[in-house]
């Protein structure tokens, strides 16, 4: 915007009016050229590929998760091993009164025993108990998976909103620069009598509307960098480097992944625990056996070995085992319905997500296109008549006013648009 109309040659007013329409369009497209550039190359720099890495292997989330599989990989082998055998050792047939109370030796009856016994859970317990540490295993899987998504979603955001917060406040520091050559060439314009002494104070007001959007902004970016430090730490601080790189969004391919949708993933190893867990319950029906071989010493006969064996006899099957086969049946439907649920919350989801994207799309490009394109108009019609003597500069910084808004505006929706897109990206766990 050129304001110098001062008493110089008119050759020295021409060449500074185009120098300052230069400067006005260049600042007009750089908050959009600049966003599209990528950043300094330089090694510090945080790209967007680099802190989904970083948030991944910092997540305490993803670690619990980690800890947790291997836990229950630890476990596994325990499943289908027999129980420990119990070693028994004591006194049998030892008199109780007479002249030989409490002897170990005179009565001819009395033996010293040991003996080994080994319960043997039937082949049905033991294979439901490996189908649940199977299934426990699988379920921690999918725990991880899910963690690894949720940190790197989060932390996708959490960069997103800060280049977003970032260029939001480089567009202000342009206009504040332009505000500056407004107020630096209006003394010259005043003392000329060509502008009136209160445009000056306008100029001053708008520097001043100015610095309050800047510390807004600025307080912005320092709550976007916070966020973003709790998922990679001092890396936080660093300058950025280019754009977000997200895919492109196709609607068709984002439905038909519903049912890969991550938060799926665990109902199925759930629903495989719960089954096998009733599969042991149904294994009760059958019983347990043990074996057991004892070597008794006898004083004064010969030593005497015994081996017997022993079985469970659920008798009582109504009202021992089939509760508790009932109580698992239960716990099957309860997962299949609260994946069912979960299902239908986020077919829901992604349908709202769609549609708000489809809605964001169409409103970006209204405002970076026919918007923009009349606010930059706005803008030079209401210079060009500041020019000519036409106009006031309160028609000007209006419509600067004016401008500055559109291009926020665009800069929230592909905030918006960019933060859709990652949740979109982050459904599914591969």
């Amino acid at each position: 915007m050129n304001l110098i109309r001062c008493g110089v040659p008119a050759r020295l007013r021409f060449a500074a009016a185009a120098a300052f329409a230069a400067f006005t369009a260049f600042t007009a497209l750089a908050p959009f050229t600049a966003a599209a550039q990528p950043a300094s190359a330089s090694p510090a720099a945080l790209s967007y590929t680099e802190t989904l890495d970083l948030a991944e292997r910092a997540s305490a989330a993803v670690a619990a998760g980690q800890a947790a599989l291997a836990g229950a990989r630890a476990a596994q082998p325990a499943a289908a091993t027999l129980p420990d055998p119990r070693l028994a050792a004591g006194l049998e047939n030892v008199p109780a009164n007479g002249a030989d109370r409490f002897s170990t030796t005179r009565d001819a009856s009395t033996m010293q025993r040991l003996a080994l016994m080994q319960e043997v859970p039937n082949r049905a317990r033991r294979d439901a108990r490996t189908r649940v540490a199977d299934a426990r295993i699988e379920r921690e899987r999918a725990g991880i998976a899910v963690a690894t998504l949720a940190a790197r979603r989060d932390a996708a955001l959490a960069w997103v909103a800060v280049f977003h917060a970032e260029r939001r406040l480089a567009l202000i520091e342009l206009l504040r620069r332009e505000n500056q050559i407004v107020q630096d060439t209006l003394p010259a314009r005043i003392a000329a009598g060509q502008a009136p002494p209160g445009e000056l104070a306008m100029a001053r007001q708008e520097a001043l509307d100015l610095e309050d959007r800047a510390d807004d902004l600025a307080r912005d970016v320092q709550r976007a960098r916070a966020e973003l430090r709790r998922f990679v730490g001092a890396r936080a601080d660093a300058p950025l480097a280019g754009a977000p790189q997200l895919p492109a969004l196709a609607p068709d391919a984002v439905r038909a992944a519903l049912h890969r949708h991550a938060e799926l993933q665990p109902y199925d190893a759930m629903r495989a625990m719960a089954a096998a867990e009733m599969a042991e319950a149904e294994a009760d029906r059958h019983g347990d056996w043990a074996w057991e071989v004892a070597y008794s010493r006898r004083p004064r006969y010969d030593d005497m070995v015994s081996f017997q064996l022993s079985i469970d006899l659920p008798w009582q099957r109504d009202r021992r085992q089939q509760p508790t086969i009932d109580a698992k049946r239960q716990e099957i439907a309860r997962v299949e319905a609260e994946r069912e649920e979960t299902l239908r919350r986020h077919g829901a989801d992604i349908e709202a997500m769609l549609a708000e994207s489809a809605a964001l799309e169409r409103q970006l490009a209204r405002a970076q296109g026919a918007a923009l394109a009349l606010a930059d108009e706005r803008v030079a019609l209401a210079t060009a008549g500041y020019q000519a003597a036409r106009g006031d500069l309160a028609g000007v910084l209006q419509a600067r006013a004016q401008r500055l808004g559109v291009r926020l505006r665009a800069i929230e929706l592909e905030a918006q648009r960019d933060a859709l897109r990652v949740r979109l990206a982050t459904l599914t766990a591969e």
